[in-house]
């Protein structure tokens, strides 16, 4: 079944009369998500692809009723007073699909949505999936390449790449494995879930074996899920390969956020950590299907 989303969670499109929101939520609906409203001040009671549009998110859900999702398309700048009305409406998780955002924004968003219970996913996510069931967001872009790179399987995994959020998944189908949920955590420094947030769910998930993680220097993700794993909060097998470990300190590499810094969030520092902690670290991506058929057995 996966974590997150399955084929009975109702999703809300903000900015479903954009360009990008128009696209992804016929997107989301192909695959057979369930976009029960989207919004667009000034534009309610018209329609997108079908989807009924409302100006407000509360209107939204005054008409449709409770939605476990809003998907939000709308300029970097117009992120927060989106976020903050998603979360004032009592939506309990929100999917930011919004690059250049003003770090001040993402700081008052991350707070405002931690006080009122809202799970941030994001910003600069493009989503998550469970494959046959539902789709958050535009990861897999297509119900055509969705299909071919997210089988149904026992791995949950998750990337702060959004490329490489789909490459891992496509190797583990290649050699047999299918994915539970994929999760791309965003590419901005400061996001509102994390990857160590999302191991506990991975860990209640019963349909999930083990863990793969595609990483890449920079930040210190890596060194909290390894305190999750040392702590006893996830005991599945956690497998890892971390980009970037030609990088000297200080170099940025790939997102804003991927930046060593005094020895922190260093490929060297991700990877030692995780292995401290119980761990495996796959040499390249290749590698991470012949650990899981390894330590799965065991």
């Amino acid at each position: 079944m996966g974590i997150l989303i399955d084929r009975s969670t109702r999703v809300l499109v903000q900015g479903v009369t954009g360009r990008e929101g128009s696209l992804r939520a016929q997107y989301m609906k192909d695959y057979g998500t369930r976009v029960v409203a989207g919004t667009s001040p000034g534009k309610g009671g018209t329609e997108v692809h079908g989807i009924p549009v409302y100006d407000t998110v509360e209107a939204a859900i005054a008409a449709e009723g409770p939605v476990d999702f809003s998907v939000v398309f709308v300029p970097g700048r117009a992120l927060l007073p989106a976020i903050e009305e998603a979360a004032e409406a009592g939506v309990p998780n929100v999917v930011a699909c919004v690059e250049s955002v003003p770090i001040q924004d993402i700081m008052v968003m991350v707070e405002y949505c931690k006080q009122r219970g809202t799970r941030l996913l994001g910003p600069g996510t493009i989503g998550a999936i469970t494959p046959g069931e539902a789709v958050v967001g535009w990861l897999g872009g297509s119900v055509g390449w969705a299909n071919t790179f997210f089988a149904p399987g026992p791995i949950g995994v998750f990337s702060r790449s959004g490329g490489q959020s789909g490459t891992i998944p496509w190797i583990l189908s290649l050699a047999g494995f299918g994915v539970s949920t994929v999760v791309h955590t965003g590419t901005e420094p400061v996001l509102g879930t994390s990857m160590a947030d999302l191991l506990p769910l991975f860990e209640a998930d019963p349909h999930t074996e083990a863990v793969a993680v595609f990483s890449e220097i920079g930040g210190s993700q890596e060194e909290e899920c390894a305190q999750v794993i040392a702590s006893g909060g996830f005991t599945k097998p956690f497998v890892i390969f971390v980009a970037g470990s030609w990088a000297p300190e200080g170099q940025r590499f790939s997102h804003a956020s991927s930046i060593v810094e005094r020895g922190r969030g260093s490929a060297k520092s991700k990877m030692e950590a995780i292995e401290k902690a119980g761990g495996y670290v796959a040499e390249s991506p290749n590698d991470i299907p012949r650990i899981l058929r390894k330590v799965l057995v065991q």
